[in-house]
């Protein structure tokens, strides 16, 4: 029998959209809201205001390149 290690998984983070400055949560896992949206945006370059978008602005981002 093999024993598994409980490894919790990590916190939240807290985040401000770089777009809106709306805050919203990252968990930083599988199960992120992010996972289930349809849209896969590469995330943006290296710069102080870059950093995760929230739902809404994700969306709108996304928009142009289905259309």
């Amino acid at each position: 029998m093999t024993k598994r290690s409980a490894i919790p998984a990590p916190a939240a983070r807290r985040l401000v959209c770089s777009c809106c400055g709306a805050e919203f949560g990252c968990n930083l896992s599988s199960d992120c809201w992010c996972a289930d949206e349809s849209a896969k945006l590469p995330m943006p370059e290296q710069s102080s205001d870059g950093d995760c978008l929230c739902r809404d602005c994700l969306r709108k981002a996304a928009a142009p390149a289905v259309h």
